[in-house]
């Protein structure tokens, strides 16, 4: 097997702790980044860091040749910000798959695994979401994730991908600094910092959490398995957890914190949770940690 691997997003809370365990394991990993929203502490030791912006296709000579399998985790990861400057939010998360696929086919790469969302599917009421349920995400992040799985699959032929639709990822390393992006780690740094949580929109909205640990062992898999390729899957628990659940455990933990009701933001889910069936099948992945057992590691963590 070749033991070279191209991570994206290598400074960002998600790739690190991705190419953390591919270090682990053994690989030669080329990281990229272009420490737009990531920081530089975060990259790993051990591998060998390339700072870009993957939205330049002109740099791409820059990036090794001999890696047959892409990790794209790199990009703009949130639904509100991306009503900021939506063009820049394409050119963070469309325009570098794009890129990217075009890089792997000249490379001969043999697949590229890519770090979508729960947002392409927008809203279904009350209804466990299906990778094969019609797609109509509401905000432009959404949009511009749905565009990029669409664009992989035009390209399938020539190089295999595997979309990873992830629902709410959290646990140590998270950015507490970012009050815009991950509702527990937005939650937990008000509740560290200001003994009172903002929540932004309805306590009964409903979301699927999922632990640091899990996901990467999942986004382990998705580099080798064979049974996989040219598929798209839901990475999440398909535990349904309202808001105001997640609230309650984080006030066991900060007894005096307060909580303050206010409007919701632009493109926000009602109701997000994970058929993960599909999931569980190919890549024989069964037993996800609690929320519960996942919020104490990651107050552990931070208190420590």
């Amino acid at each position: 097997m070749n033991k070279k691997i191209l991570i994206t997003g290598v400074a960002g809370f998600i790739g690190s702790k991705v190419a953390e365990r591919f270090i682990d394991e053994g690989f030669h990993v080329y990281g990229v980044d272009d420490l737009s929203s990531g920081k530089e502490k975060n990259i790993p030791k051990g591998l060998e860091f390339i700072k870009l912006d993957l939205s330049e296709g002109k740099k791409f000579s820059i990036l090794p040749r001999n890696c047959k399998i892409i990790l794209h985790l790199a990009g703009q990861s949130s639904g509100e910000i991306s009503f900021d400057n939506p063009i820049l939010d394409l050119k963070k998360n469309t325009l570098s798959t794009i890129n990217l696929i075009n890089y792997g086919v000249s490379n001969k790469s043999e697949r590229i695994v890519y770090a979508s969302s729960m947002s392409v599917y927008g809203n279904y009421n009350k209804k466990k979401l299906k990778e094969n349920f019609m797609l109509k995400p509401l905000s432009c992040y959404g949009a511009g994730k749905l565009a990029s799985e669409n664009y992989l699959e035009i390209y399938k032929k020539k190089i295999s991908y595997v979309s990873l639709r992830m629902f709410n990822v959290y646990g140590p390393g998270q950015n507490l600094e970012n009050l815009r992006q991950g509702m527990v780690s937005i939650y937990l740094a008000q509740a560290i910092k200001n003994a009172e949580i903002n929540v932004r929109g309805s306590l009964n909205r409903v979301r699927d959490f999922i632990y640091i640990d899990d996901v990467v062992n999942i986004w382990f898999k998705a580099s080798s398995l064979t049974n996989i390729l040219n598929q798209k899957f839901n990475v999440g628990t398909s535990k349904s957890i309202k808001v105001r659940e997640l609230i309650n455990l984080l006030i066991k933990k900060f007894p005096k914190c307060k909580i303050k009701e206010l409007n919701g933001t632009p493109g926000d889910q009602y109701y997000v949770c994970s058929d993960n069936l599909l999931l569980k099948r190919k890549f024989n992945y069964k037993k996800f940690i609690s929320l519960n057992e996942g919020l104490n590691r990651f107050v552990n963590s931070v208190l420590k």
